[in-house]
């Protein structure tokens, strides 16, 4: 026969009922949470491979954040690229009109005014923010993609260069913008370096002073402007060239973060209808456990002799 003291029952009884009762508490937090692991040591592979995928995770953000960066500035890029293609189209209604023989030379210099105008707005344009406050088409600049002389009214451009791509996932990488250069300026028929605002002030100067030169300054400057629309339509077509590439990246992030989402409720996901049935189980255990022990703790030498 053995013995059994009192103080050993309590504190065996105490120990299991605690055990029990600190076991449901812990399906019920996987049931709350809808996570089976609580530390790594409880499937140290699963918890290996969820830290993989927190970092896959974290990876995502950046690349979305980037993404959405260069998306919004291209999209600024693509709208100042169409106010500038109509710009660049009423100045060659212009410049034709201004070419025909029956046009006077106050109508030239009333043309030249509206080209003037045409001008300003286009360095409006080329000096415009992008999402974050910069130059549009400054490059990397934070100030002004062109400086304007207060004198003599030349625009300088005074951006950078280049633009940096950046990073938009799985290796690749994408320019979110362009430079001044790159959309305003082209070559001349003299095989000279030029940009559309220098070419609208020296078409309005000539207007001005009038006469036949007047007319074949405006006749030279359709060819100019062709050119300078073209420019402007390639770049707005690369760029949306780019906005369709971002569009692509942005779907395969989506489709990853599925993934991801999908293979986390299967490495560290408690399945709910399972942990259900087990806590039911355990608290019915815990409950019986419960009730054995009162019982038991009442029994005494005198309720037994009864």
């Amino acid at each position: 026969m053995i013995n059994l003291s009192t103080g050993a029952f309590y504190e065996r009884s105490t120990t299991q009922i605690g055990s029990l009762r600190s076991r449901a508490e812990t399906l019920q937090q996987q049931i709350g949470s809808g996570q089976r692991l609580e530390h790594s040591s409880d499937d140290p592979v699963a918890a290996a491979r969820l830290r993989m995928l927190d970092r896959e995770e974290r990876v995502s953000a950046v690349d979305t954040r980037n993404s959405q960066t260069a998306e919004n500035n291209l999209k600024f890029a693509d709208e100042a690229f169409g106010q500038a293609a109509v710009m660049i189209s009423r100045a060659r209604e212009l410049a034709l009109q201004a070419a025909n023989a029956t046009t006077s030379d106050e109508q030239r210099a009333s043309i030249a005014t509206e080209l003037d105008g045409l001008r300003q707005n286009l360095l409006g344009l080329a000096n415009g923010r992008n999402a974050a406050g910069h130059a549009l088409f400054g490059g990397q600049a934070a100030g002004n993609a062109y400086q304007i002389d207060s004198a003599t009214g030349v625009a300088t451009y005074v951006g950078t260069a280049t633009l940096d791509a950046v990073e938009i996932g799985e290796g690749q990488s994408i320019v979110p913008g362009n430079t001044g250069p790159e959309v305003f300026s082209f070559t001349d028929s003299s095989g000279a370096q030029t940009d559309i605002f220098a070419e609208l002030s020296a078409l309005s100067t000539a207007l001005r002073a009038g006469g036949q030169a007047a007319a074949d300054a405006a006749r030279d400057g359709l060819t100019m402007l062709d050119t300078s629309f073209d420019k402007v339509t390639t770049a707005q077509t690369v760029l949306g060239s780019r906005l369709a590439w971002l569009e692509v990246m942005t779907e395969r992030r989506t489709e990853n973060m599925e993934r991801i989402a999908d293979e986390r409720t299967v490495m560290g996901g408690a399945d709910l209808a399972v942990t259900m049935s087990r806590l039911q189980e355990m608290l019915t255990v815990l409950e019986a456990s419960q009730s054995s022990f009162v019982r038991l703790a009442n029994l005494n030498l005198f309720s037994m002799l009864r």
